[in-house]
């Protein structure tokens, strides 16, 4: 286990590497100048030449990328272009909204996609899995968008159940913090609970053609025990892969609902600091998500090596 552990680690600080070599290059590799962007078109070129200096922009590409990346590794991200204060202040601030939303959308949709997967596998060809097959269907081809809307329609405008949009402060209590979460949240699971019901469906159906299931069920178990205590087990690997790949896109790409229920995330972050040519912010916070969905992978993979111990016997 140790030797599988180091081996994944290091794949996970060469990935590090990479990425963040491409998201500076890609970002600076943007057209505009923030200097001039802030000053405005009638700035004269000495104060340009200060504020480039005061920004660090003068300094060679090499130069900047070092002192980027070394100042992220003691947890300093920088200083916004833009606001003039530390990047971690906003990024912690952002982050208490991202993270939670996240991880409830996640939860309704283990909630919703474990149950109707199940429910699909052991009604196969049936009337109830042509339901549900259905059902996912649509919510695979309905972009996350179109449900935050919808959502809005009839939660919000017509039912007046929840706010159209903004946050509760979490000081004013978790349930008024969650409930303004509830319709962002339900519009993120939604297609992620469409994709991972099928997900299970499609792994329990492999798994219950297997032999060692027909033994179990040879040896007096009923279809539950059989299902419960052989199947659900061994058909988790690619659940676990589908749920790690949803938590790292529900963490880096509520972009566009965070936009859509006026969210102060750090999808709404990237959002304002590209519009602004605050660069400096777009690269930290996203080199932090990458950095997040990367961990969230190692994680994956170490799980994989407790359910399956084969997987440790080939390193």
């Amino acid at each position: 286990m140790l030797r599988y552990t180091l081996k994944r680690l290091l794949s996970l600080l060469i990935s590090l590497a990479i990425a963040s070599l491409v998201i500076f290059a890609t970002i600076e590799v943007a057209p505009g100048d923030p200097a001039f962007f802030m000053l405005g078109i009638n700035a004269q070129e000495d104060t340009l030449a200060a504020l480039r200096v005061e920004l660090g922009l003068d300094k060679s590409k090499p130069q900047r990328y070092w002192a980027w990346i070394t100042g992220m590794i003691h947890g300093d991200f920088g200083t916004s272009y833009q606001y003039r204060t530390p990047i971690s202040g906003m990024i912690s601030a952002r982050l208490w909204v991202s993270l939670p939303l996240a991880l409830y959308a996640l939860v309704i949709s283990v909630l919703i996609a474990f149950p109707v997967g199940i429910y699909a596998a052991t009604k196969r060809g049936k009337k109830g899995d042509l339901i549900v097959m259905g059902a996912t269907q649509f919510g695979l081809a309905i972009p996350n968008f179109w449900f935050a809307m919808m959502l809005v329609l009839i939660f919000a405008i017509n039912l007046r159940w929840f706010s159209a949009g903004g946050f509760t402060s979490w000081d004013k209590g978790v349930f008024s913090a969650l409930k303004s979460l509830t319709l962002p949240a339900l519009a993120l699971a939604l297609p992620q609970a469409a994709i991972l019901a099928r997900v299970m469906r499609s792994a329990l159906l492999d798994v219950l053609s297997e032999d060692f299931i027909r033994t179990a069920r040879a040896k007096g178990l009923s279809r539950r025990q059989t299902l419960q205590y052989h199947g659900l087990r061994n058909a988790m690997i690619p659940v676990l892969t589908i749920l790690g790949l949803q938590l790292s896109f529900l963490l880096a790409g509520g972009i566009i609902i965070e936009q859509v229920f006026y969210l102060p995330g750090l999808g709404r972050l990237i959002f304002q600091s590209i519009s602004a040519r605050d660069l400096i912010v777009v690269e930290s916070v996203t080199m932090l998500l990458v950095f997040a969905v990367i961990i969230i992978n190692f994680i994956i993979d170490l799980a994989y090596a407790i359910v399956d111990p084969r997987l440790r016997a080939r390193s």
